[in-house]
């Protein structure tokens, strides 16, 4: 199971030289036909690399524009504090009767064997406590 794998590959050839080695034909032809072109039409390279970058300047402008989020219109709603107070209270009262229910819980799951009473007790424990986490705001 642990036998060493034994491997003739030469430990000097890396990912690179074997890319290298594979594809430098055609790296060497389309080099040489690069500085050919270039070679030919020097002032039509110029020009086109030109109006490429003036057309990318462009689209990045327009682009930008419609890639902004319109912008929030400010409203001066009265704050109410009484409802804020309301909901706090209630909060309140929602994570007390949280707390109560979560001893019961805990008390009933920690018996070995449960009753017919301990059992219905427990499903409407669960039932509250899910009734509260879905109606407290998030």
């Amino acid at each position: 199971m642990f036998r060493k794998i034994h491997s003739n590959r030469d430990p000097r050839d890396t990912l690179y030289s074997e890319l290298r080695k594979e594809f430098s034909v055609y790296a060497e032809k389309g080099n040489r036909f690069g500085r050919h072109l270039a070679g030919q039409y020097p002032r039509f390279l110029f020009g086109l690399m030109i109006v490429l970058l003036t057309l990318s300047a462009v689209l990045a402008v327009v682009l930008h524009r419609q890639m902004l989020p319109p912008k929030k219109v400010a409203t001066n709603k009265p704050i109410v504090i009484d409802s804020s107070f309301d909901q706090i209270l209630a909060a309140g009262t929602a994570l007390k009767t949280t707390i109560h229910l979560r001893r019961q819980v805990d008390s009933i799951t920690a018996k070995k064997v449960l009753t017919k009473d301990d059992s219905l007790m427990l499903v409407r424990d669960l039932d509250s406590l899910q009734h509260i986490r879905l109606t407290l705001p998030h």
